[in-house]
């Protein structure tokens, strides 16, 4: 099961990536043409949100499993060891936090231009956080 729910997480992390980027460079746009806010921006930045929030819920399910997770905790002389079980997971779960800030804060705004800035300000800033923790000698390892 481990070795399964690994390879989700792995896989997942492209989709979730892909989304929140997509959502990001879409609120940036909207910000810097002065768009209206459609639906169609609505769902661009739900997808990413739930596509973040299924990562998380595959990755804390996999931190209880997985012999990287919580019985490497404390072993903080070993940077790789560090970064599995401590600095990857509360960072993008402050990722996250960040990313159904801006979703719920988007929902009292009333202008487009607010909208927009809230997701890019949120969203960019989720997405800068993940990218910033991600393993990636484990993610192109062979």
């Amino acid at each position: 099961m481990y070795h399964f729910l690994q390879k989700l997480h792995s896989g997942w992390a492209y989709l979730a990536l892909l989304l929140l980027l997509i959502a990001v460079i879409n609120a940036i746009i909207g910000l810097t043409s002065k768009k209206e806010f459609t639906a169609k921006d609505r769902k661009i930045s739900l997808f990413a949100l739930i596509g973040t929030h299924t990562q998380l819920l595959i990755g804390l399910i996999l931190y209880f499993v997985s012999p990287l997770g919580k019985d490497s905790l404390g072993q903080m002389s070993n940077a790789a060891l560090r970064l599995t079980s401590l600095e990857h997971p509360l960072i993008n779960l402050i990722a996250i936090v960040l990313i159904t800030i801006g979703w719920s804060k988007h929902k009292k705004l009333i202008n487009s231009e607010a909208k927009f800035k809230t997701f890019a300000i949120f969203y960019g800033l989720g997405l800068i956080l993940i990218l910033s923790r991600i393993p990636w000698n484990l993610w192109f390892a062979k």
